[in-house]
């Protein structure tokens, strides 16, 4: 408990003095004018490519509207997990964020539909899917009554399972194993569906449960595996490729308001050319990730599809439990023909 009450404190503090900093020159929250520098959170590091293209997206942003608006993104949970991050933005505190689908899905059960193992084929299916606004619409404004806008998403890559020990090729190799997971019921049981035992962790504390045995693997991406330096302390990664899980960009619904016409219509589109420019950056940045894994001794291994698949299907069947998240299921699998 006090870890997590200093951890607040921290958190609190830089917000309050960034505000400040911010404010002084002309930015931060509610400032007169319709105008700002606006705060984004993220829990990436630098190199990866979310940061890159949010920051130039935060660069076009600051040229195209003549200096009256810009982003500062704040890297590796400055700003705290992604949680923290989301009741930051519905308080007004935090002006964006970065946030996973999962803690969408703890306010609106619907984006479950977007979670789901099997749903998506390939990222530019996802892309195809979660930025069109005929599809999305009633789903992305269903949380501005809480003070967050859904403005679109970021593919977070397809999923695989690495552990300390390996290879795992099939479900019985997970008995027993402890797989950190998303705070999402659905991920937690996806996991136990896959045999291993789930546990769910905020992201910034996996290495150090990796490393001191609390952990026996986690489920992610090649990108952030090695920007997060997980293959040091898990070094088997089997390409299970359960789920291609979407990242969303969230912004204070009050602070969106702040923006004249002619400054959203720059916004939207240079948000637009940064979910181009961020998949170009990911397809490369995987590539080399691998590259990199393979060099450093990672072993990489193809697993039994069917085994898996077989798995998670009757997960997929009972997630389907109102007719909203069924229709946003099948017009996502519609949309991959």
């Amino acid at each position: 408990m006090r870890h997590n009450h200093d951890r607040a404190l921290s958190i609190a503090a830089v917000v309050g003095a960034t505000a400040l900093a911010l404010t002084g020159c002309g930015g931060g929250s509610g400032a007169a004018g319709g105008g700002g520098t606006l705060r984004l959170a993220l829990n990436q590091t630098e190199e990866h490519p979310s940061f890159i293209a949010l920051e130039d997206f935060g660069n076009r942003l600051t040229e195209g509207t003549d200096g009256r608006w810009g982003i500062e993104v704040y890297a590796n949970e400055t700003l705290g997990a992604q949680q923290e991050a989301l009741q930051l933005v519905g308080a007004d505190t935090v002006d964006m964020a970065i946030v996973a689908g999962p803690q969408l899905e703890n306010l609106n059960e619907e984006f479950v539909a977007f979670n789901l193992p099997l749903v998506f084929d390939s990222i530019d299916h996802q892309m195809n899917v979660i930025n069109n606004p005929d599809i999305t619409g009633d789903l992305y404004s269903s949380l501005e009554d809480q003070n967050i806008s859904v403005l679109g998403g970021l593919t977070a890559g397809t999923r695989n399972i690495y552990t300390s020990e390996g290879p795992i090729t099939e479900p019985a190799d997970l008995d027993g194993m402890k797989i950190r997971v998303q705070e999402s019921p659905i991920h937690t049981e996806m996991i136990e569906r896959m045999g291993g035992s789930a546990t769910p962790m905020a992201y910034g504390e996996v290495y150090t449960a990796l490393q001191s045995g609390v952990l026996d693997g986690a489920e992610n991406n090649e990108v952030s595996y090695m920007t997060q330096k997980h293959y040091e302390v898990a070094g088997y990664f089997a390409r299970t490729e359960h789920l291609i899980v979407p990242d969303y960009l969230v912004m204070s619904t009050e602070r969106l308001a702040d923006m004249s016409e002619a400054d959203r219509a720059v916004f939207d589109a240079e948000w637009s050319a940064a979910i181009g420019e961020h998949t170009e950056l990911w397809t490369g940045a995987t590539d080399e990730a691998i590259a990199e894994a393979e060099a450093a001794g990672v072993q990489f291994n193809d697993v039994d599809d069917e085994t898996f698949r077989a798995a998670v299907e009757p997960l997929v069947d009972q997630s389907l439990t109102s007719d909203t998240i069924r229709e946003l299921y099948e017009t996502t699998r519609a949309a991959a023909e």
